[in-house]
């Protein structure tokens, strides 16, 4: 391996093509990933903050435990291998063999994800003080049109910091789908190293890239947290 920069092997067109490709499909997994982790975790935090006053409540409740435990206590690896090798092994999406993993890594990453979502939106709807439900109630609504339009808007502050650190998380994992082929951008820039024998300018360049994404994500969270504060008269 050579260990001088040479930035010529990144600062090409074709390159920069390939890699702005890869980086695409990274910010892609990630934002499917994540909707889909919402959906799921929003699902099982419901699940887990029922009232357990009957046996339906209870077998929710047990089902999204037992959906945490079994997703945080397997490495994400091996629940894609999983879902690509058995659950998927037969599925084609959009009739193409080169797209379908890209789309299987998004459904991996985002059921990994959810488990982990769920128990910030759980924290978050526990945040919010329980005469809300109560009050809610009171004027007629139902439990699930108390949550859907009480308890979780009040509770979006508090969740979307931690919700944040979780898709900036999933960026930086993304790099796993290597395993059953996804070309995103982590595997092409080792791609790079192989090909070239440079390891200093593309590990660079991925640290520069990262750090930028990261940073903005970060930038855009802070944001759209002010906003979300106008409201809160603590500001």
């Amino acid at each position: 391996m050579i260990l001088k920069f040479n930035f010529s092997i990144i600062f090409n067109k074709d390159t920069l093509l390939l890699l702005g490709k890869a980086y695409g499909w990274t910010l892609a997994i990630t934002v499917m990933a994540l909707v889909i982790g919402i959906v799921i975790g929003t699902i099982l935090a419901v699940f887990m903050v029922l009232p357990k006053t009957n046996f339906l409540n209870k077998a929710l409740n047990g089902f999204a435990q037992t959906y945490l435990a079994i997703i945080r206590g397997t490495p994400s690896l091996v629940q894609l291998m999983i879902i690509y090798f058995i659950v998927f092994a037969n599925v084609t999406f959009f009739n193409s063999d080169e797209l379908s993993p890209y789309f299987i890594a998004a459904i991996g990453f985002g059921i990994n994800s959810g488990a982990y979502v769920a128990e910030i939106m759980r924290a978050g709807i526990l945040s919010v003080d329980k005469g809300q439900m109560e009050a809610g109630r009171a004027l007629g609504l139902s439990y699930g049109s108390t949550m859907k339009s009480v308890i979780l808007p009040q509770s979006a502050k508090n969740i979307l910091p931690p919700l944040g650190n979780e898709a900036i998380i999933l960026v930086k994992e993304t790099s796993v789908a290597l395993i059953i082929g996804v070309s995103e951008f982590f595997t092409t820039i080792k791609s790079i190293v192989t090909t070239t024998y440079n390891v200093i300018t593309p590990y660079l360049f991925a640290a520069v890239v990262y750090f930028v994404t990261v940073y903005i994500m970060t930038i855009l969270l802070k944001i759209l947290e002010r906003r979300l504060s106008k409201s809160d008269r603590r500001n």
